[in-house]
């Protein structure tokens, strides 16, 4: 079968989702996953999310 809508939700965001993370300062990594922060929203990149998660690292 054809993955016809595979990133269809990443066309509304800014650079299509691509940015440098403010965790691990990756630059061009999709950044889609909203973690919160002393109730301050930001967007990280997946391996950064999943570490965070998991309390190994923070902002």
């Amino acid at each position: 079968m054809s993955k016809a809508h595979r990133g269809k939700g990443l066309l509304d965001r800014v650079f299509r989702g691509r940015g440098t993370c403010p965790a691990c300062k990756r630059t061009g990594i999709k950044i889609i996953h909203e973690v919160s922060v002393d109730e301050n929203k930001h967007l990280v990149c997946k391996e950064c999310n999943k570490a965070f998660v998991r309390g190994k690292i923070s902002l």
